[in-house]
């Protein structure tokens, strides 16, 4: 795929505080860098020479929603029409947890109508991505 023919999009609560919403956000970031290295753009350098670590090579909103919002854009991104895109999500039972381990054990005792959505990233085709979120607004 064409990198203008694709999107990310970051989509977090709205209702967040800002500090969470960071967090949120950072992590959905630096997982959906996992599952798409090919996104991110090659070290450059400044005019000194320092190099500085490629960042991803096109813009990626940050958009509001409220939580049922999410829940519902969640749900429909197991639709097959949807299985091609990269799909990070962040819950608050994630959230909570301190440790990793302790996160494998509370999802595997926790079904998928009991989590809330803090935030999800979407990455893919540019068209499917704006079907799903082009009427979300950013968040300011």
């Amino acid at each position: 795929m064409e990198r203008e023919d694709e999107k990310c999009v970051v989509l977090l609560d709205e209702s967040l505080p800002a500090g969470i919403a960071a967090n949120t956000a950072a992590i959905l970031g630096i997982t959906l860098g996992r599952q798409r290295p090919e996104v991110v753009g090659a070290d450059v350098a400044d005019r000194e020479g320092r190099r500085h670590l490629g960042i991803i090579e096109f813009p990626v909103p940050v958009l509001k929603s409220s939580p049922e919002g999410l829940k519902a854009l969640r749900e429909r991104l197991y639709q097959p029409e949807f299985q091609d895109l990269t799909v990070v999500d962040f819950s608050s039972l994630a959230q909570g947890c301190r440790t990793y381990e302790e996160f494998i054990g509370k999802m595997a005792q926790t079904g998928e109508e009991e989590l809330q959505y803090l935030g999800l990233a979407i990455c893919g085709s540019r068209k499917k991505v704006n079907k799903l979120t082009g009427s979300l607004p950013l968040l300011r």
